[in-house]
């Protein structure tokens, strides 16, 4: 995805968020999803380097996009205790973090595009060839009803995204049932975990070739 291109979506995100108003809100963990059968997570990897920042936005560095997500994503899969391992790759495209001062009928929400890659330790690959693309808003609330850039920090504004991120990346694995419960693992593979050379390309697959 183009700088551009992510730019503009933003801006349409922001546009259209009354519409989309019934987002999924990750606060909640539920019970855990029976379709990810024997996931265990290895490494959770998180790239922000290439986000860009969209329309009426607050600031946020990529080191604390990056720990805001890697935490969401440990909190909600971090209770999987299945015996193979696997890793979730994420890349950060581009967010709008609401912010003060824009007039009220804009009732502009915060919002985050990522994409993601989910790869198998034993077979040492990912699992899905092109990479999932998610669009996250925040969860409505009696603070972000309005705007949450008149109720919320930067950070709290964040943690909603990176929860309702977590939510969506999970929701997605529960849609492939299939990557989990076939056992199609090569003959003779060790579950290892990854050596440097495949967390470097862990890390590359994060970033996107297109963020």
């Amino acid at each position: 995805m183009t700088a551009i291109t992510t730019r503009l979506r933003l801006a349409l995100l922001l546009a259209s968020a009354a519409l989309l108003a019934a987002c999924a809100d990750g606060r909640n963990l539920g019970d855990e999803r029976a379709e990810l059968g024997d996931f265990r997570l290895a490494h959770n990897i998180v790239v922000a380097s290439n986000a860009q920042m969209g329309p009426f936005s607050r600031t946020a560095t990529a080191e604390e996009w990056e720990e805001s997500i890697r935490n969401a994503v440990a909190r909600r899969f971090d209770r999987y205790d299945g015996t193979r391992l696997y890793h979730i790759a994420v890349s950060v495209d581009g967010y709008v973090l609401a912010m003060p001062g824009v007039p009220l009928v804009a009732s502009p929400r915060s919002a985050l595009i990522i994409g993601v890659h989910l790869w198998d330790d034993e077979l040492g690959r990912p699992l899905n060839e092109e990479r999932k693309q998610i669009t996250v808003l925040e969860s409505l609330s009696g603070e972000t009803l309005v705007s949450s850039g008149l109720t919320q920090s930067a950070e709290q504004q964040m943690q909603n995204l990176s929860t309702n991120a977590a939510l969506q990346i999970e929701n997605w694995l529960a849609e492939n049932a299939e990557w989990f419960n076939t056992g199609a693992a090569a003959a003779g593979a060790q579950s290892t975990g990854p050596g440097a050379g495949e967390e470097e390309a862990l890390s590359e697959e994060g970033a996107g070739e297109d963020a």
